[in-house]
């Protein structure tokens, strides 16, 4: 849950140095991601089996932050590693550290996974949270984390069902569907990309040889009654979702879908009574023996 809760297509591994439109774009999408999903992503942090409060901790594919700082939260006497390939977030989490005044226990590393493994030292935990999806060869990172773990340490990783949804099927009025036809299209752009994404972690662990101790669903809900960043979190995610996918939808539905993410509309996604986050989470706890 993440960071690297990645609602909009992108690969958290591709080596990135520019701060670039598209990456501010991302990194506010990652930061509301966080927002929204905060009280889950804390249930799923004290879910987590560990046997003592750990000491060093590893987050792969950190995005923004969203695991680090639920993992300094949750354990007050641990530092953080953070690993990204993205310049542009990991100065956002830095910035964030420092506003939190948690920055003398984060370090950030920028690193391609896909590329020569950095030295993390010797974490008790790993976090990997929508990230191992985005490379190139996720059995090697598996490996690698094995290897880098401590005797005894946790590496969780958490896997995205899908997208966010934000609307009902029935919804828009003059469109029905369109959201569905809108996923369709950019998986449809991406497919062979990102062929993780989605994936059951348990049969990859074990061949890397974690032990599975535990596995948990999380199904969230959340009407942007309850949460003003709903809306805003929608708009942005489904402009990415239009940006990446348009050329792969019917003219009807471009000029729906324009009209919903006309924010002076009335019935423009942040003024509609029938938005809702809605996602799907799976969470794995690996023991390395």
């Amino acid at each position: 849950m993440t960071s690297h809760a990645h609602p909009a297509p992108t690969h958290a591994n591709d080596h990135t140095h520019t701060h670039t439109h598209d990456q501010v774009d991302h990194s506010e999408i990652l930061d509301l991601d966080a927002t929204v999903l905060a009280e889950h992503l804390a249930s799923v942090t004290a879910w987590l089996p560990v046997t003592a409060p750990p000491r060093h901790i590893v987050d792969l594919g950190c995005g923004t932050g969203a695991g680090t700082f639920a993992l300094l939260a949750r354990f007050p006497e641990a530092r953080v590693t953070a690993v990204d390939s993205s310049a542009a977030h990991l100065r956002r989490l830095q910035e964030k550290a420092c506003v939190e005044r948690v920055d003398d226990r984060v370090r950030t590393v920028q690193a391609d996974l896909d590329a020569a493994w950095p030295d993390l030292g010797r974490p008790d935990l790993v976090w990997a949270s929508a990230s191992l999806h985005h490379m190139a060869d996720p059995r090697r990172a598996l490996r690698e984390t094995h290897g880098a773990l401590a005797p005894g340490g946790l590496l969780a990783v958490v896997e995205l069902a899908g997208y966010p949804r934000f609307l009902p099927a029935t919804a828009p009025e003059d469109r029905p569907g369109l959201e569905d036809r809108l996923h369709a299209a950019s998986e449809r752009r991406h497919e062979g990309l990102v062929p993780h994404r989605g994936a059951d972690w348990g049969p990859m662990l074990d061949a890397a040889g974690f032990g599975v101790e535990a596995e948990r669903t999380i199904t969230v809900e959340i009407a942007a009654a309850d949460s003003e960043a709903v809306g805003h979190y929608a708009l942005r995610s489904m402009q990415r979702l239009r940006d990446s996918a348009s050329d792969g939808l019917a003219p009807e539905d471009l000029d729906a879908l324009g009209r919903l993410l006309d924010t002076t509309a009335a019935h423009g996604l942040p003024h509609r009574p029938d938005l809702a986050l809605r996602t799907e989470r799976t969470v794995w706890a690996a023991r390395r023996a």
